[in-house]
């Protein structure tokens, strides 16, 4: 059971907070934990509207606040965060070719949109914030890495700037969310009636964790966190030619090639990154690059078991990781969590 002295009683803000991860992580809170408030703050109105006649939201409604803005909008964020304690930051511009086509847009949402939630959670007196990051932010080829990667820093650096204020932040990192919108298992189910399914690459793997299991690690962290902390889960891996083989086993797969901007296995943990990186048993911690708190405290002292250092040269791949996942698992989990 995840420990909720952090959320009951509460007054609790998530960025994108009607997309796939927010309304999963809202409806968490409102059926295991009693906030005082929930705040939905997202940029559409259509999606709010939804949430608000949608189980378990339409239960919970004299909990739940909705505010339409863009986290782009500094002076908006300031008004909706008024006595809030806890923020969730899931807002994003996540479409690696989207972009790529328009790299200004993704600055404007990911990075600028990280500095204005920064600067008015410190001015509303916030005192806990996370934010979710991506694989794609280690070692990034593409836009959307590279903007997430900013964003990353950030919020760690935040710790350093944040004067006398009494607010932590730190950042969850993790991989590709099984059927979340714009993923591979709807794109192949979409495909899997015209008997062939397109692969970019035989070889390519990604990281994947369910939608729950990532509320689940956020919800643990924003527990756990000390300020500074890159929050990486251990999660399987998956062959995106085992995952066409789960959603359509009878669909012929087309190599079409690697689009732009893609990798062929990911990254949550780079070797460069590892030499600041503590393992616990069921996560990893990359620290932060200054010494906001004594090191060994935090290894022996930070989890249920003390962590360890990693060694030198480790990284965290999709492609070399030590749990992939089957054809037969991939299935049970496109049938139970979708």
């Amino acid at each position: 059971m995840i420990d909720g002295s952090m959320i009951d009683g509460k007054s609790i803000l998530v960025t994108g907070g009607s997309g796939s991860f927010g309304k999963r992580f809202i409806a968490t809170l409102l059926e295991n934990h009693s906030p005082a408030r929930v705040i939905v703050f997202s940029r559409d109105e259509l999606k709010q509207f939804e949430m608000q006649n949608a189980e378990p939201f339409k239960n919970h409604l004299s909990t739940m606040r909705f505010f339409l803005g863009d986290v782009r909008d500094e002076k908006r964020l300031r008004k909706a965060m008024e006595d809030v304690d806890v923020v969730i930051h899931a807002a994003a511009l996540k479409q690696v070719p989207m972009a790529e086509y328009n790299p200004f847009e993704a600055v404007k949402t990911n990075i600028l949109g990280a500095e204005n939630v920064v600067n008015a959670a410190i001015d509303a007196g916030v005192k806990r914030v996370i934010a979710l990051s991506t694989d794609k932010a280690a070692a990034p080829i593409n836009l959307y890495g590279a903007t997430k990667l900013a964003s990353d820093k950030i919020f760690v650096a935040a710790n350093n700037h944040k004067g006398k204020h009494d607010i932590s932040f730190s950042v969850v990192r993790y991989g590709n969310v099984l059927g979340s919108r714009g993923s591979v298992v709807p794109f192949f189910k979409e495909r899997a009636e015209s008997g062939e399914l397109p692969i970019t690459d035989p070889r390519m793997t990604r990281f994947n964790i369910t939608l729950q299991a990532g509320v689940d690690f956020v919800l643990e962290c924003l527990h756990i966190m000390w300020g500074g902390e890159v929050f990486v889960p251990k999660i399987p891996s998956y062959k995106v030619t085992d995952v066409a083989t789960a959603v359509a086993p009878d669909a012929e797969q087309k190599v079409v090639g690697i689009r732009p901007g893609e990798k062929l296995h990911e990254e949550m943990i780079t070797s460069t990154d590892a030499m600041t990186t503590v393992e616990f048993d069921e996560y990893f911690v990359i620290l932060p690059s200054y010494g906001s708190w004594e090191v060994e405290d935090f290894i022996q002292n930070s989890a249920k078991n003390p962590g360890r250092l990693c060694e030198y040269g480790f990284q965290y791949n999709s492609g070399t990781n030590g749990h992939f996942l089957t054809v037969g698992e991939i299935r049970e989990l496109i049938q139970t969590s979708l």
